[in-house]
């Protein structure tokens, strides 16, 4: 069978602010590792296809690239990432509204069929860690068995404490495969299983209670099962939804290896997750008016260092800690401190005299949380977006395809930014109705448009942007151009922008 990794990455994060912001989420950044947690969930598949090949029943014969699901403001960031480690999209599919994860797969699913086949889907969030790849790769084997019988796959997480931060799973019966031989049969156990019921997060004795039962597991939110499998399930269970991902995949359009979804389409589309949409109801057969349905749900045990780095307590967790439980990234002094999380992002952080602590520092801004606190920090979130404040949406270093900028200083009409464009890349070519620009060259060569002139201008020399001047700036050779920009004038917001061309084929206020 061939496999087809389908990784969603459209989540926000918001408990892991400051340093998960709207317009640079969790899954974009290292926070377990040199690699960003999208990186993690690609490269985690890596020589799957050729264990497959030697293990009885899986019969995994070739892994496609990633088909990637997120935000569409999110694809030049997701794009760069993946280049970064070499990996080639199958697709990205670019959402323009999110719609909860059941229409994600169906779209998914969709472009899976369309490119060829019928893999076995599976699907990973792209913002968790699991530390055990051999441990992670073996279960992976064992549940693509059973998707390619027919069944819906889900991975619990066997637990190793009374967590209330989860859902549940409540396993079944084994499954016992009809299959002709015992190496055949061998692929699809020991330890998969029926799915007895879905459980909402419990309180902590209840919680407690499952974990001494010894049949519960942690809801993952990892997925397989054929795509054929899939579609054919969310049509019988919310045929709306399906109808609705369809109208919007048929309404898309391809740019390269960006897949734009139809808005219109997918904003009428009923917003839903895989496990209430489909995978729950496979468990309650009894439901008034409804035909028990021919799907077969499954549930296979993992047990490969699992954490879905849901708050701070979580990275805490899973993070190395000194000989006082501190875990400590950055520049960060302690003294007399136990059992905190302090990651300094720009500046000194010194701790002294505290416990239990998450300090958050970044160069916008600082959080200060009891750990135990930390999943209330959406609160927070909340209340920086209700009140429209630019923490909530981006850091201070802002990200674009042809590289980022860092605004260093803002006055009373005047900014300065420090600008890096990538080797070969431009911003768009525009003006401003409202400010000039002063280019100074701290590394690498500019090639400068301005007005009718193209002028090249090095290390250490500069140049003037006069007010309503069209212009750009390319970097023409083969390592990162710097700049710091001083901009004077009367408004200087990010939207004083007229557009005449753009490498990017972007809309609204990018340069």
């Amino acid at each position: 069978m061939d496999l087809q990794p389908v990784i969603l990455a459209g989540g926000s994060g918001s408990r892991l602010w400051p340093m998960s912001r709207e317009h640079y989420p969790k899954q974009l950044l290292a926070l377990a590792g040199e690699q960003t947690l999208l990186q993690d969930t690609v490269t985690r598949l890596d020589g799957l296809a050729a264990t497959g090949g030697e293990v009885a029943g899986a019969g995994v014969q070739e892994v496609h690239g990633p088909l990637v699901i997120c935000n569409e403001e999110h694809r030049f960031l997701v794009a760069e990432q993946l280049r970064q480690i070499g990996r080639e999209p199958v697709s990205i599919l670019l959402e323009p509204i999110g719609r909860n994860t059941a229409p994600a797969l169906t779209l998914a699913a969709l472009s899976a069929l369309e490119a060829g086949g019928d893999p076995v889907l599976l699907v990973m969030p792209a913002d968790h860690v699991i530390k055990d790849t051999t441990a992670f790769q073996s279960t992976v084997l064992q549940g693509a068995a059973l998707a390619a019988d027919g069944y819906l796959v889900t991975f619990g997480i066997t637990p190793d404490r009374p967590e209330t931060g989860y859902g549940y799973i409540r396993q079944g019966g084994p499954i016992v495969a009809q299959r002709s031989s015992v190496e055949e049969s061998s692929a699809l156990g020991p330890g998969s299983f029926l799915i007895a019921a879905f459980v909402e997060k419990p309180d902590r004795e209840t919680a407690r209670g499952y974990l001494d039962a010894g049949d519960y597991l942690w809801n993952s939110g990892m997925f397989m099962m054929r795509a054929s499998v899939w579609l054919d399930a969310i049509g019988h269970f919310e045929p709306e939804m399906a109808e609705a991902s369809r109208a919007a995949f048929r309404a898309g359009r391809k740019e390269g290896e960006f897949f734009f979804l139809g808005r219109a389409e997918l904003e009428a589309c009923p917003s839903n997750s895989i496990d209430y949409a489909v995978m729950e109801r496979l468990t309650d057969r009894t439901r008034a008016g409804e035909e028990a349905p021919a799907y077969r749900a499954a549930v296979v045990p993992l047990d490969a260092a699992w954490s879905d780095v849901g708050a701070w307590s979580s990275l805490w967790e899973i993070s190395s800690a000194d000989e006082a439980g501190n875990v400590a990234l950055g520049d960060v002094y302690v003294h007399d401190t136990r059992d905190s999380l302090l990651i300094a992002d720009h500046r000194l952080v010194a701790a002294v005299g505290v416990d239990d602590l998450v300090v958050i520092e970044t160069p916008d801004a600082v959080l200060v949380a009891k750990k135990e606190r930390s999943q209330d920090i959406k609160h927070i979130v909340q209340r920086l977006k209700a009140e429209d404040r630019e923490e909530h949406r981006s850091h201070r270093r802002v990200h674009r395809p042809w590289g980022s900028f860092e605004s260093l200083d803002v006055g009373d009409r005047f900014q300065v930014k420090r600008i890096t464009l990538k080797p070969g890349a431009a911003i768009s070519l525009q003006l401003h109705h409202h400010r000039a620009e002063h280019w100074i060259v701290v590394s690498g060569t500019a090639l400068v448009t301005r007005g009718d002139e193209r002028v090249l201008v090095s290390e250490n020399e500069s140049t003037y942007i006069p007010l309503g001047a069209r212009h750009r700036l390319e970097n023409p050779g083969k390592l990162p151009l710097e700049i710091i920009e001083v901009q004077s004038g009367s408004y200087l917001g990010e939207d004083d922008i007229v557009r005449f061309e753009d490498l990017y084929h972007r809309e609204g206020d990018q340069a």
